[in-house]
């Protein structure tokens, strides 16, 4: 079935992600980065965990059938995949699925990081639609869309807080804006 070949690609792809952060803590951490936001952390992995469930277990009880709509969003989400990878790439031994400040450290203006503050929160908002709506899954889509939204309101925040304080964050980030390339930044 389609939906089990779907799921076991982005559990895959979410346990490539999880060993290249991994190397990357480890080599920040040995060169004195230190590390914010480690309480939502935890609330941010069970939720991501709870998302793969709940749109494996929506979609096979809906039938395990994709959307009338999913070359559209097969499309996007191929598009969003390519800005992940972008993002990973640009942000080079820097990123990571936890907030890791090396002190003093200059920020990365690359990549699409030359027009977006968070190019890779983007991609993550963009998956919690676009996966459970090719299965139709629609109840995972709009619940953990929001959840979604309300974990990263206090990530982002610690996150630039974090920055700010210990890089030239603010100097280069000035005019971009967080997620909209083309939107004036606040």
């Amino acid at each position: 079935m389609l939906i089990y070949a779907f799921f076991c690609l982005i559990v895959s792809m979410r346990v490539l992600e999880l060993w290249i952060a991994k190397r990357n803590e480890r080599r920040l951490k040995a060169i004195g980065a230190k590390e914010f936001g480690r309480a939502h952390y935890r609330w941010m992995v069970i939720m991501h965990t709870f998302f793969l469930l709940s749109f494996l277990f929506e979609s096979l009880y809906k039938g395990g059938h994709l959307s009338p709509w999913w070359p559209f969003f097969f499309g996007v989400f191929l598009i969003v995949q390519w800005l992940r990878i972008w993002s990973i790439v640009s942000l080079g031994p820097f990123w990571n699925t936890k907030i890791l400040i090396l002190p003093n450290a200059h920020v990365v203006v690359k990549g699409p990081y030359r027009f977006l503050r968070h190019p890779n929160y983007l991609v993550v908002v963009l998956e919690f639609l676009l996966i459970p709506l090719l299965f139709q899954a629609y109840i995972t889509a709009v619940v953990f869309s929001f959840l979604n939204v309300c974990v990263l309101f206090v990530r982002i925040s610690t996150e630039e807080k974090a920055l700010a304080a210990m890089t030239d964050y603010e100097s280069r980030f000035r005019n971009r804006s967080r997620f909209f390339p083309f939107l004036p930044a606040k």
